[in-house]
């Protein structure tokens, strides 16, 4: 048996849902079927209900109900079962013929005790778990009769496990860590005595309860996957909202007695996303995975899978009307070990060495198949993937043997020959003159070298930038900055960027809906130049939030290194820092790294450690490391820690844990 990890925690939630889902109706939210889309996939679900008159519905408020010949329903659901979820799940069940209700929530009942504002020591004394039970009552009532059967019960469904080294938590994907103008907003629910200063300030206390309830909920299921793990965390934090993160984990009473008999220990470190946003929309990342995440359309409902045209391998014409018709492939394949294994491959190789596995896959696949093969050497172009792939076309069980590789091959071929691809070498060439730029000229110059590259729709080509781009580029400015002095030039070349911003979302013919959520409006006719204005206004103030970002920090104050007379200027990543810092062969203590004391123990540790020699928990004592990023991380960052750590620390084993989807 393999050593616990991310995708057996996902597998072994799941194993627990197909053994209640036989002959049942099965209603997912998105979150939890991205989960089971990349731990175990649809089909292992679709077998384990063996009911052609049973299907997989979206959990919604419009689902469709149970007919009379479906009895039995399955809800799966990520979140706290309160609100609109519970209202939802009445209405969906009353206008059904259920006899039979199974709900399974993500959250376990301590957190939904916490949601019900039952005092900690009140919590600690009940018996059962009322609050399920009730709702099982509730079920019952709903389905019209209370000698039928309803069940609620807990699964941490928190991962999408993406590889043994990388998972998501999709139902944290709106989980993103607060800015410095986030403090106004918090201070105008405080009274003028208890306002907060800056970020520095801000605990646990200073958090709206909505938003306090959903860090309880992340913490809920990373206690699990600890338990499932075997081992007693120590938690780690870089930045303000990994703080209260980190110290909910530590201190989280339900976890007491399960760290008390754990074998194993893991160190969680939290860091902050808003301390380097450059490595979020840079383009500097050599990665194949990445470049697909970018510019293939994503799969409805998900965060980080996408859409892969399937209608080269039909006899269907390769025409837009057609491709609706045919059900788009996916980056996933959690039943398929030979595409996992090229996906695994996708995710750790660079651009280049991974178009070649994917050419080695398609002709291995291609020789045991017996294809009439042509091999060719040298460089790989998408034209000798698509007519590897083509090959399997009209050989069903060719075609069903290797679906998986097939996916990742169009996906790659599609990729490769999209416009947006050839873009991707101008964006680093500009964020490379950026860097350079940056070091050698004020911030009000490299402004205004952005200002020409500003044009409307009428006067772009394809080479030109759109809206959206140009906001990559000005948060790529802005975050690898850091600090910069604030004068009259730069307030005048700000003001050029925004006019000319604010004149190009006005003339576009169609909001994209970034766009809609800056200018908060749906449609570009309703769109005015002093709404536009606004919004260009609004989004300079939080550039300026995302450069002062890491203000607070002493040690990862800055990811920018200048350049000399042998090197030039170069970024450098706030993970690859942290990393670094934590596998220091000479162990300081941590200046940035925050340790969150669980208890008096560990405060004693700290109070006597001023006072004597008392070693300090340091993030390196342990064998695990589990890095949690609160706002996402990409591709080609997790693929540089997973690189990184064996080379500092031999013997470690490393997961990355990422709330969003990559955000090129």
């Amino acid at each position: 048996m393999s050593a616990p990890g991310v995708l057996s925690f996902t597998q072994q939630g799941w194993e627990q849902v197909l053994a209640k889902v036989k002959w049942a109706l099965v209603y997912l939210d998105a979150a939890c079927a991205e989960s089971l889309h990349w731990g175990c996939g649809s089909t292992r679900l679709l077998e384990a209900v063996g009911d052609p008159a049973c299907h997989l519905r979206e959990f919604e408020p419009a689902a469709v109900g149970g007919g009379a010949e479906q009895p039995k329903a399955v809800f799966v659901l990520s979140c706290l079962l309160k609100g609109r979820t519970v209202e939802t799940l009445r209405d969906i069940i009353c206008r059904s013929h259920f006899q039979y209700c199974v709900v399974v929530t993500a959250v376990n009942h301590a957190v939904h005790l916490t949601a019900n504002h039952v005092p900690a020591a009140a919590a600690a004394e009940l018996e059962g778990q009322p609050v399920f039970e009730q709702l099982e009552e509730k079920l019952c009532e709903w389905m019209g009769n209370m000698n039928y059967t309803a069940e609620v019960l807990h699964v941490p469904f928190l991962l999408a496990p993406v590889a043994p080294h990388l998972a998501l938590t999709p139902a944290f994907a709106s989980l993103f860590p607060l800015l410095p103008q986030d403090v106004h907003l918090l201070n105008s629910a405080r009274p003028d005595k208890r306002r907060l200063g800056s970020l520095s300030e801000v605990d646990a206390t200073a958090l709206p309860p909505e938003l306090l309830l959903h860090i309880r909920c992340l913490v809920s299921g990373l206690s699990s996957l600890c338990e499932h793990l075997g081992v007693r965390e120590e938690c780690f934090a870089v930045g303000s909202l990994s703080r209260i993160i980190a110290a909910d984990l530590a201190n989280y009473g339900p976890a007491k007695n399960r760290r008390k008999t754990a074998t194993g220990r893991a160190s969680v470190v939290f860091v902050d996303r808003t301390l380097d946003l450059t490595g979020a929309v840079g383009h500097h990342g050599d990665n194949l995975v990445e470049k697909i995440i970018s510019v293939l359309p994503q799969l409805p409902g998900h965060t980080n899978d996408v859409m892969v045209n399937m209608v080269e391998l039909t006899a269907l014409q390769n025409e837009e009307k057609n491709q609706s018709m045919v059900a788009p492939g996916c980056l996933a394949q959690s039943n398929d070990p030979a595409a996992r294994a090229l996906w695994e491959a996708l995710l750790s190789t660079k651009h280049k060495e991974a178009v070649m596995e994917v050419r080695r896959h398609l002709v291995e696949a291609a020789s045991r198949e017996n294809l009439p093969i042509k091999m060719s050497m040298g460089r790989v172009t998408p034209g000798q993937l698509m007519s590897y792939i083509q090959l399997f076309k009209n050989n069903v069980k060719a075609l069903v043997n290797h679906c998986g590789l097939l996916q990742l091959g169009l996906a790659t071929v599609q990729t490769l020959k999209h416009p947006q691809t050839a873009k991707w070498d101008n964006f680093l060439a500009f964020e490379r003159l950026l860097l350079q730029s940056i070091g050698e000229s004020t911030m009000s110059v490299v402004l205004n070298q952005l200002l020409p590259m500003i044009k409307p729709l009428d006067q772009r080509t394809n080479d030109d930038y759109s809206p959206e781009e140009l906001l990559i580029l000005l948060i790529y400015i802005y975050s690898v900055s850091g600090e910069f002095t604030v004068d009259k030039n730069l307030g005048e070349a700000e003001e050029k960027v925004k006019k000319a911003l604010a004149q190009v979302f006005c003339e576009e013919s169609e909001l994209s809906p970034l766009l809609q959520k800056i200018t908060g409006c749906d449609s570009s006719i309703k769109l005015t130049f002093h709404k536009s204005k606004i919004a260009a206004d609004e989004l300079f103030a939080s550039l300026r939030d995302i450069a002062g970002a890491r203000n607070l920090m002493k040690q990862f104050k800055s990811v920018y290194v200048p350049g000399n007379h042998t090197h030039q200027a170069s970024y450098r990543p706030l993970l690859k820092q942290v990393v670094e810092e934590i596998f220091n062969p000479e162990r300081p203590d941590p200046v940035d790294i925050e340790h969150m004391s669980s208890g008096l123990t560990d405060l004693l540790k700290t109070g006597f450690s001023m006072f004597m020699k008392v070693s300090r928990p340091h993030p390196s004592d342990h064998p695990l490391l589990i890095l949690f990023v609160v706002g996402g991380v990409t591709v080609s960052e997790a693929k540089m820690i997973k690189d990184l750590v064996p080379s500092l620390q031999p013997g470690t084993q490393k997961w990355n844990s990422k709330m969003l989807e990559p955000a090129n």
